[in-house]
């Protein structure tokens, strides 16, 4: 452990000189000048006047100085030497305070964060860490290259003033080391001794370190240093693809050469592993088989790689503690085939690759699987022959099963997620468009029709079942990202008293609600309503869950808030959740949990597990879609005690306590909705348009119509000014918000009514004009007049 001395005081004496030599030397300069006496014993004497200050202002302050406490690094010193990380400590003057000597030994002494000997990019990347770190309280860098091997750091700011570096990833660099000891000493002479040349090769091919039967076999001496060689160049292939050594020449023994996996990563060294073949056959001779199986697999044992061999039959001969945590193997009852492990469509063609390598292929080869336990993730395992080492034959590494797996898999899912909802989003538009033209067709055709008529009742069915559709396209909207929503300051616990009574209703008699509040909690800003929403759908979800689990005890819905401050995201180490202040809602019951196997599905939209008919799949993607476009983050989880438990993230509004908003009283609606005024009415959908110009001339309006912006344009070129201007948002060539501005150039005063099937808030930037109004789709005849209505300039 190592503390960085404090750097020197300065030395007191030093001003009290400079400024009695000031003083003489500007005598000298007077003297030689002006020749005035007088005025140079002044300057003497100032400089005198000057020294005896800055004396006494030291004596007063050095005390005072003095007695500044000094920091007591020894807990952090003590902290960091436990730690199986390599970590420095930092000021907030950059000054590397102290490390630990895992810190000494990765870097070589004790330089200071950022400026380590790095790559210029790995260091530019140390130094935005550290910036941020000092901004938002940790920071992060992944993927630095130390000596051939990738390392992630992390950096925490502790208070106000200190800065603790975390290097993660040293553990690799130790197994490496390691490794490479027992390959250059006395078990590298054992595994020679049992017929295996072992040698540890850098990404570049260069040798690192080789056992002696390796250095004697490919350089002619046992105590030849093959640092830094070529790896390739000491081999050679002859026409039928077997392995020599180069210096043996084409009538040396053939070689089998084995990779194995060493660390994770493209980056990292690679384990090599070299058996005599037996003349004729291809396979290693009797005598080194059980001596050379026992030394490669308790070398395999300590990889964190997980690899497992299997033998000429397809049975599993051994595998490692990593291979057995990843497939999730059960150690009671281990499969006997690796076909036991994938999923029914996979078990045919890895069992061919299998059987193929194990009848001699001698190149390696990968594939994707998927295992039982999670048949919705693949996962990439290479297979590779494994001649001489006893019964095994082939050997299978596994590539994706650690974090960086589990990334890829999270960023696809996310992706795909993406791409799902700029899908719905363009379906909920065009069905918008077609459900205005049905609802507005049914709301004229009501106005010639009385209750009591024949037509009547079929024609407030099919607007129903119009709504009923509107409704499924508003939930596509909301997954989607893409409604409008009208979000406010509010608290979490008003919004769930809001919706308590109804929830009871919604749950029956047989399932508890229990609501519980935590303190302190921060203000969020989301659009009540659809908060509303999404406690509603998760507690009938938690409800339906119950009750098909125990149809006549039914159960607990448990409904929780709580501050979450960023220290707790920091401790959570989630990389989705960005660290900050948060305001959380759990909602857990007591069924019986989500299967694994359907726990990454459950927000796709029209994804259900219930009958045909009593669920359209829309309930748990709508809860997504509002708390995604809510700034918010939504996590799905089985708890212990068993049931299913979800868990959102708002984040906390920083706003004063009165700026928390209050529901506003509905408006009241005119009475009379008749006007009068010219209306230019832009919309590329005809169904639309016709609609709109119908509504409009009941109501009194002169109406003109244009089927896109240039059309509309030219008409103002002839026509007179018109009242107001209704227009789609969304139009090919030239879209609403263009026209608009070439229409306010000519008419600044101009009312703007804009109507669309996409969000408001998507859109909000390009409606971005003053005096403007919108208007979102389906509307029925009376919400485009009330909308009129309510723009219009008074007459």
């Amino acid at each position: 452990m190592a503390t960085l001395p404090a750097s020197p005081a300065p030395k007191p004496l030093l001003p009290l000189l400079a400024a009695v030599l000031a003083g003489f030397a500007a005598a000298a300069i007077v003297l030689l000048t002006l020749n005035d006496r007088a005025v140079a014993i002044g300057f003497v004497g100032a400089g005198l006047i000057a020294a005896a200050t800055i004396f006494a202002v030291r004596r007063i302050i050095q005390p005072i100085a003095a007695a500044e406490p000094l920091i007591d690094w020894s807990v952090a010193q003590a902290l960091a030497s436990a730690s199986d990380d390599a970590l420095a400590v930092t000021d907030r003057a950059g000054r590397l305070v102290c490390a630990n000597d895992r810190f000494e030994i990765l870097f070589a002494g004790f330089p200071t964060p950022p400026g380590l000997p790095v790559s210029d990019g790995d260091a530019n990347r140390l130094g935005d860490a550290g910036r941020a770190a000092w901004r938002d309280g940790e920071g992060r860098a992944e993927g630095l290259q130390v000596f051939g091997s990738p390392i992630a750091a992390r950096v925490q700011r502790i208070g106000e003033d200190i800065l603790v570096w975390r290097f993660i990833g040293v553990q690799a660099l130790d197994l490496t080391a390691q490794v490479q000891a027992l390959i250059a000493g006395h078990t590298g002479d054992r595994m020679g001794g049992a017929g295996i040349m072992t040698v540890m090769v850098t990404p570049e091919g260069r040798i690192r370190t080789a056992n002696r039967v390796f250095r004697l076999r490919a350089l002619g001496s046992a105590e030849a240093n093959p640092e830094g060689r070529d790896f390739a160049r000491l081999l050679i292939t002859d026409s039928a693809g077997l392995v020599r050594f180069e210096r043996e020449g084409l009538t040396g023994t053939p070689l089998r050469v084995l990779q194995i996996p060493f660390l994770e990563g493209e980056d990292a060294p690679m384990l090599v592993a070299l058996l005599d073949e037996e003349p004729g056959k291809g396979v290693a001779s009797p005598a080194i088989g059980a001596s050379a199986t026992a030394h490669v697999r308790s070398l395999i044992a300590l990889l964190p790689s997980g690899i497992a061999l299997v033998d000429r039959d397809g049975r599993f001969v051994s595998m490692n503690d990593a291979f057995v945590r990843a497939t999730r193997i059960n150690a009671a009852a281990p499969p006997l085939y690796p076909g036991d492990l994938v999923v029914r469509e996979d078990k045919g063609p890895l069992a061919d690759a299998v059987r193929k390598f194990a009848g001699g292929q001698s190149q390696s080869a990968e594939m994707t699987v998927r295992f039982v336990d999670a048949p919705d993730e693949g996962v990439s395992i290479k297979l590779a022959g494994a001649r001489g080492l006893g019964d095994a034959a082939v050997l299978i590494s596994l590539k994706d099963s650690g974090e960086e797996g589990k990334l890829k898999r999270q960023v696809a899912q996310a992706t795909k997620m993406q791409a799902v909802g700029q899908l719905a989003g363009g379906v909920a538009h065009d069905f918008n468009n077609i459900l205005t033209a049905i609802i507005g067709h049914c709301d004229l055709m009501l106005e010639r029709h009385s209750p009591g008529d024949g037509d009547y009742d079929d024609i407030q069915q099919i607007r129903a079942n119009s709504n009923r559709a509107a409704s499924l396209t508003r939930q596509l909207l909301a997954f989607s990202r893409q409604q409008t929503l009208r979000p406010q300051i509010l608290q979490l616990p008003d919004v769930i008293s809001e919706v308590s009574n109804l929830l009871k209703r919604l749950l029956g008699e047989t399932v508890i609600l229990d609501v519980k509040h935590g303190r302190n909690l921060g203000p969020v800003r989301a659009d009540p309503g659809q908060l509303e929403q999404v406690v509603v759908n998760l507690g009938v979800n938690a409800r339906d869950a119950m009750l098909s689990a125990n149809p006549n005890g039914g159960g607990t819905l448990t409904i929780e808030t709580m501050a979450v401050s960023s220290a707790d995201v920091r401790a959570m180490e989630d990389d989705i959740l960005p660290v900050g202040d948060y305001t959380a809602l759990r909602i857990s019951d007591t069924g019986t949990g989500i299967p694994p196997e359907i726990l990454g599905k459950i927000f796709e939209p029209f994804f259900t597990t219930k009958e045909i008919g009593k669920g359209t799949g829309l309930g748990l993607s709508t809860v997504y879609g509002i708390i995604k476009q809510s700034g918010g983050f939504i996590f799905a989880d089985n708890n212990e005690a068993g049931g299913a438990e979800f868990t959102i993230y708002l984040p906390v509004h920083a706003a004063a306590e009165d700026a928390v908003a209050k529901p506003l009283a509905p408006k009241e609606k005119p009475a009379d909705l008749w006007g009068s005024g010219t209306i230019l009415v832009v919309e590329d959908e005809d169904m639309v348009r016709t609609i709109a110009e119908r509504a409009l001339t009941r109501q009194g309006y002169t109406v003109i119509t244009a089927e896109n912006g240039e059309v509309a344009l030219e008409l103002l070129e002839t026509a007179e000014r018109p009242d107001l201007l209704v227009s789609d948002v969304v139009m090919p060539l030239m879209d609403g918000p263009t026209m608009a501005r070439h229409v306010r150039a000519k008419y600044p005063d101009l009312p703007i009514l804009f109507m669309s099937g996409y969000a408001e808030e998507q859109l909000r930037k390009s409606i971005d004009l003053d005096n403007v109004a919108f208007l979102p789709k389906p509307f029925s005849v009376q919400q485009l007049a009330e909308a009129a209505r309510d723009i219009m300039p008074a007459k």
